[in-house]
């Protein structure tokens, strides 16, 4: 007798056909074990590329560390383009040639960099000089808090009451000329320094001039339309949420500046100007640079009223207009548009501040919205599923199973 379709050896083949159910294919032996052998495979090279990647991620921060020479001005110089990226493309719809928008845009920032120099560096020079002549109008207004706490402990009172009681010894103050530029600020420092700042300058300037060249490029050398779309979009979002946030805070700390240099002006603080600069600039650093910031307002206040009630108005003044932005207009604006986890931020500023130091804290923010954007757009790897669950990474393309579980439910 004739085999027919969907018999074997004249016997009917029972695989559910009739009662209308899925066909599930035969698997022999030797198929089971090849299908095992790559998931074995997939698992190890899913755990290599893994390991590779975390030994990667420990071994950047110590390049990073060591090649701040190159890596810090090269990112401070990307950053800043990036931010005035939209200032460049207004001049060229307005058909500014690029590489006179570019020189335009460098022109303004470094004018900018010199006005907080003029209003902050060279103020702060003095105030530094004038410190060791300061120190015994410090300890007097410091006498009663010292005595207050000097009485919890006998041990604290007596080091605490040695160093109030104790003759300041007057440092050798010598005389220097306070800078009166950028260019004269890196030129007296390390030869180095106005090496990286010139370096950063170029690097602002040919990004900027080369930048519609460049984006095109990016789009157009992807092989699919699909690639070429996402290239944009995340080139896109990239300039937009850093420019964004940039322009909206370099706006909000300019105000909290001024409102803060107001409030010391009419109380009759020296140099209320230089004081609301510090207070603009240290709040680019999210949670640590306002506490800095007061500090150094006690200080100063310390150095200029005689009473101890009028030398903690300043710190007062600021820790209360920062709580405000803080808390009512900074989520107001920027909550709206970019949402950045605080744990994020915090590690963001541990990790730059360490590399880079403080010029790291100010550009940890912004690195953090460039890196979540990308990674956003790229897709975030699955890392606790590959720890943590039994499926392998790839499916099985006959029910879209995990390997592993199709493995298991047939050994039962």
């Amino acid at each position: 007798m004739s085999d027919r379709p969907g018999s074997i050896g004249g016997e009917p083949l029972d695989d559910g056909a009739s009662s209308g159910s899925a066909r599930v294919p035969l698997l022999g032996p030797s198929s089971q074990e090849s299908m095992g052998d790559g998931q074995k495979r997939d698992r190890l090279m899913a755990a290599l590329a893994l390991m590779a990647g975390i030994g990667l991620l420990l071994a950047l921060p110590f390049a990073l560390q060591a090649g701040a020479v190159f890596f810090l001005p090269l990112t401070t110089a990307l950053v800043i383009a990036i931010a005035l990226v939209p200032l460049l493309e207004w001049l060229e719809r307005h058909r500014v040639p690029a590489p006179i928008a570019a020189f335009i845009c460098v022109l303004l920032f470094l004018i900018a960099a010199n006005v907080a120099l003029a209003s902050i560096v060279v103020p702060a020079w003095q105030w530094i000089r004038d410190l060791p002549a300061k120190i015994p109008q410090i300890q007097e207004n410091l006498k009663p808090l010292i005595e207050f706490y000097a009485n919890l402990d006998s041990f604290v009172n007596k080091t605490v009451m040695n160093f109030a009681s104790a003759p300041m010894k007057q440092p050798e103050v010598m005389a220097a000329t306070p800078p009166r530029s950028l260019i004269d600020l890196f030129a007296t420092s390390a030869p180095s320094a106005l090496v990286e700042m010139f370096f950063a300058i170029l690097v602002i300037y040919f990004f900027l001039s080369g930048w519609t060249r460049l984006r095109r490029n990016a789009i157009t050398s992807r092989a699919s339309f699909g690639g070429a779309m996402a290239t944009a979009r995340v080139i896109q979002d990239v300039v937009d949420d850093t420019s964004a946030y940039l322009g909206t805070i370099t706006l909000i700390n300019l105000t909290l500046g001024l409102i803060v240099a107001g409030v010391l002006w009419a109380i009759g603080m020296p140099t209320p100007l230089m004081w609301g600069g510090i207070v603009a600039l240290l709040n680019y650093i999210p949670y640590f640079g306002p506490v800095f910031a007061a500090l150094l307002l006690a200080m100063g206040g310390l150095m200029t009223f005689p009473d101890l009630g009028w030398a903690f108005v300043p710190p007062i003044v600021m820790i209360a207009c920062h709580l405000i932005e803080a808390n009512v207009v900074t989520p107001l604006i920027v909550g709206h548009r970019l949402t950045i986890s605080p744990i994020m931020i915090l590690i963001s500023l541990s990790f730059w501040g360490w590399v880079w130091g403080t010029t790291g804290a100010l550009l940890a923010v912004p690195l953090l919205i460039i890196i979540q954007t990308v990674v956003n757009a790229a897709g975030k790897p699955d890392i606790a599923g590959f720890l943590f669950e039994h499926g392998t990474l790839v499916n099985d393309p006959v029910d879209n199973r995990p390997l592993r579980r199709k493995s298991r439910d047939q050994s039962g």
